[in-house]
């Protein structure tokens, strides 16, 4: 059985207290690392008032990234299906130049 740990994370000057998997914990203290670097990035470029803006922009940093990789890793077919149209007319013409 997985033994759980629990711990401590501070993102934006609050302490969220999580009971995680042994597994998770290395994770979840890098990502909490990340968010605390890009908030102190938002808050040193721009003129932030509130801490929730920060965490939105944060939030929308993230997901773009998230989104950026999906489409970077998403499979197009039409390449491949454009190439087996060629190989298939290729043979086409192969079989009838071809005397059985």
């Amino acid at each position: 059985m997985n033994e759980k740990l629990k711990i401590k994370l501070s993102i934006a000057d609050r302490v969220y207290p999580l009971t995680v998997e042994m597994s998770q914990e290395e994770g979840l203290r890098s990502a909490c690392k990340k968010i605390e670097s890009m908030i102190k990035q938002f808050e040193e470029n721009y003129a932030v008032r509130d801490k929730q803006d920060v965490l939105a922009m944060c939030a929308l940093q993230f997901a773009s990234q998230v989104e950026q990789k999906q489409q970077e890793t998403s499979i197009d077919g039409t390449d491949t299906i454009e190439r087996i149209k060629k190989l298939n007319d290729f043979v086409a013409q192969y079989l009838d130049k071809k005397d059985w």
